[in-house]
């Protein structure tokens, strides 16, 4: 059909129109919400780059959660910041851990709510790479029985979901064995599967204190030229026992995710990252856009490509939002 026989417009003429025809719903239980615990009681500690997140310790964590489930969001992503780190990150798999216990308590307090768990060693190794160290190069096989015994530590404190994002070759399968050996066959493995080596993730290196002493990660995480390469590494994980596979960064890379929702039948994450957060908040702050208007434009299109599930620190603020939309 062509014009004047067929006019698009007739379609957007209202709010009520526009909403019924609308083809992508974003709502808050897409959302996931990532927090940042850290030992101590009291504690608050702002996030400069990312304004509105802190370093929490447990109590404020739960005050925090709480107000999450309360906007009907249904899960949140730990990530530790322990007491004190080493070379073989001891305290990533500790039953004291920071995150264990976190865990533990937000299981106990909001039985509802679903608690994924960041399985890295990066914020517990003192070098602040993603494994075990042979001279200046991460060991990958040395790394997985590191990795498997973090994520069992997790899953017995109470864990739903954990999610390895080392992107080490074959800890997936090294974590599901584990698991499934040990009793928690009904754990989850939500693995970072397409991890993309980016400089998205700056803000999040000063919240998480993840900043590697010397060189990058490009040996373990992805190249961002790579296309093809994030559906073999998907591909790969789900033949190991992942159940959910995240994208991360979201954003820059929608194409990824348009791609690999062609490709396979589950679940997909995306990680709206620190960095993409941050600089919509700082344009917001300098008057160049509407920060608000932009975080729903942003969250829709990572929808639109074909997420099921979105971890964004935006997740309280858009469930607000959402919230109100709902009561108008």
């Amino acid at each position: 059909m062509l014009f004047p026989d067929y006019r698009p417009r007739r379609l957007r003429q209202s709010e009520s129109l526009r909403r019924m025809i609308r083809e992508t719903t974003l709502a808050a239980d897409d959302l996931i919400l990532p927090l940042f615990v850290i030992e101590g009681k009291g504690v608050k500690n702002p996030i400069p780059s990312m304004p509105g997140h802190y370093q929490l310790s447990i109590d404020n964590l739960i005050d925090v959660a709480k107000h999450a489930c309360g906007l009907g969001i249904p899960a949140v992503m730990l990530f530790g910041i322990p007491d004190r780190k080493d070379s073989l990150a001891t305290r990533a798999y500790a039953k004291d851990g920071i995150v264990q216990k976190a865990t533990k308590e937000l299981k106990e307090t909001l039985d509802k709510l679903i608690v994924i768990t960041d399985v890295c060693l990066c914020q517990y190794t003192d070098h602040g790479h993603c494994g075990v160290l042979q001279g200046q190069t991460v060991d990958n096989d040395a790394t997985l029985d590191l990795l498997a015994k973090t994520a069992l530590s997790h899953a017995r404190a109470g864990a739903d979901m954990v999610a390895p994002s080392d992107m080490m070759d074959g800890r997936v399968a090294e974590i599901r064995e584990t698991l499934d050996e040990n009793g928690f066959s009904n754990t989850a493995i939500m693995s970072y599967a397409a991890k993309y080596c980016s400089s998205y993730y700056g803000p999040f290196r000063s919240a998480a204190e993840t900043a590697a002493k010397f060189g990058d990660r490009k040996t373990y995480q992805m190249d961002p030229a790579n296309a093809l390469e994030a559906i073999r590494e998907v591909t790969l994980d789900i033949e190991e026992g992942a159940d959910i596979i995240i994208v991360k960064p979201a954003l820059a890379y929608l194409d990824i995710i348009y791609r690999i929702r062609e490709e396979i039948l589950l679940p997909i994450a995306a990680y709206n990252v620190s960095g993409e957060f941050a600089m919509i908040k700082a344009a917001d702050k300098m008057g160049w856009l509407d920060g608000h208007k932009v975080m729903m434009e942003t969250l829709t299109a990572i929808k639109r490509a074909g997420a099921d599930m979105i971890l964004t620190y935006f997740a309280l603020e858009a469930a607000e939002t959402l919230r109100k939309i709902c009561s108008e």
